[in-house]
């Protein structure tokens, strides 16, 4: 379906705000003036991995991904325009000033709704996230869209400690046991111990172990005899070109559907609807939850809603939803399921928690001007340009707290990781901590927490 006009919206030039929502978490996300450019990938590389590759915006103008709003400037309503059910349509919805009107086109089905924001409410909208009559709007379009759509208020996220930010991919078995007695001597209230990247033989092969873990279920048994639960990281939609997976399995593939380059390596996508591929993926996440690992961050998971040559003929949308779906058939329903690296708006209903945006770095800015990147900047961005969706489609993850010593302007991303009020995992090496990192890691896991050991 091509673009077609949906609405003119007339605005002051001078105040009025144009906000974008990004298609997946790592995706900027906010609201600009009408003078303003977005911020788009530095790469066709970033496109695929952190944009919507089949949906290039325009050089001028702006794109959100089933959901844009446009605050006029003259005090009138802020204006939401909005795809009627994400599960089913996804539509690009642009914008273009045009004389004194924003012109909306979309490429398939929308709804324009109008909402009332007084003026003195700017920027104190509860979930707001510093957009102001825009955030105000969007919460309430929210509580629309989530009540529609059966949603209940989502479950409280446990409080973790993630390997990631301090040991990357070359965490061992050891540096978790080190932190795990950590925790016990610092007395923190950390509910679950997150495994992350690192753990696996090849991206897709998750379940042979890489030289540094020699069993994942004596791992677990031991957090477990801790007294917290286990998680782990999967990105279950991906399969590296080095993987095992990829070279007995190539049928299970979604054909001509690049997933981007990381670890050294291409990467393809998984297609779920081949029968083959479904009863695997499902073995893999039932095997991992019979060791009792009951929290899973399923990260990269834009690959499983990249348009390609399916077994099933069923757009891309459908096999991302039937992926996620399956997932959680896996895992039970009281498993805890965090998404990253996901469509938004295609996962309500489908996780308990939602990465809101890029990840996050111990330098403040990206290497280069993506704000798709990790840095502490795109974070705060774009996590204040969903703060929205907090409470009302799951609970909001801004990304790990950060506290040592080492990580520039920790004090601003602790602030912000408070601000958001959402999962609150620490993920830095917890003999690393100075006495302000310790006290704030401490009083940010309470805020969160439930859990006495």
């Amino acid at each position: 379906m091509g673009f077609a006009e949906v609405a003119a919206i007339e605005v002051d030039p001078g105040a009025a705000r144009v906000y974008e929502h990004g298609w997946q978490s790592w995706t900027p996300t906010t609201t600009y003036g009408l003078d303003e450019r977005s911020h788009r990938p530095a790469g066709d590389a970033r496109r695929v991995m952190c944009y919507r590759p089949e949906r290039v915006p325009p050089a001028d103008g702006f794109q959100g991904e089933g959901l844009l709003a446009v605050d006029p400037g003259d005090g009138g309503p802020v204006h939401v325009l909005a795809t009627p059910d994400a599960s089913v349509h996804m539509p690009s919805i642009r914008a273009e000033r045009r004389d004194g009107r924003v012109m909306i086109q979309s490429d398939g089905p929308v709804e324009h709704l109008e909402f009332e924001v007084p003026a003195e409410v700017e920027g104190q909208a509860p979930g707001a996230g510093g957009l102001g009559r825009v955030g105000a709007a969007l919460g309430a379009w929210a509580d629309h869209y989530a009540e529609r759509a059966g949603l209940g208020a989502p479950r409280p996220a446990p409080t973790a400690w993630c390997s990631w930010y301090h040991y990357f991919t070359q965490v061992t078995e050891a540096d978790v046991l080190e932190n795990l007695d950590a925790m016990d001597q610092l007395d923190l209230p950390i509910e679950v111990v997150q495994i992350d990247d690192g753990y696996q033989a090849e991206i897709g092969d998750w379940l042979d172990l890489s030289g540094r873990f020699r069993s994942l279920g004596d791992l677990v048994g031991r957090i477990r005899q801790h007294g917290r639960r286990a998680g782990i990281w999967v990105a279950p939609f991906l399969v590296g070109t080095r993987s095992r997976l990829a070279a007995e399995h190539p049928e299970w593939l979604v054909g001509g559907a690049g997933a981007g380059r990381n670890w050294d390596q291409d990467l393809l996508a998984l297609d779920v609807t081949h029968p083959g591929a479904a009863a695997w993926l499902a073995e893999v996440f039932a095997s991992l939850a019979s060791t009792g690992i009951d929290y899973f961050k399923i990260d990269f998971i834009y690959a499983g809603a990249l348009e390609g040559e399916r077994h099933d003929d069923v757009e891309a949308l459908e096999a991302y939803r039937r992926g996620l779906e399956l997932i959680r058939g896996a895992i039970g329903p009281e498993a805890y399921l965090l998404g990253c690296g996901a469509p938004v708006l295609p996962s309500v209903g489908l996780v308990d928690a939602m990465r809101i945006s890029p990840d996050v770095a111990p330098q403040y800015e990206s290497p280069d001007s993506d704000l798709s990147r990790p840095s502490q900047r795109a974070a705060v961005l774009t996590g204040r340009g969903r703060q929205w969706q907090h409470g009302r489609f799951w609970v909001n993850d801004p990304d790990c707290l950060l506290a040592r010593p080492a990580v520039e302007r920790r004090e601003a991303w602790a602030a912000h990781v408070a601000e958001v009020g959402g999962l609150v995992a620490s993920s830095d090496r917890l003999r690393d901590l100075d006495g302000w990192g310790l006290e704030t890691t401490r009083r940010q896991l309470d805020r969160g927490s439930t859990f006495r050991a």
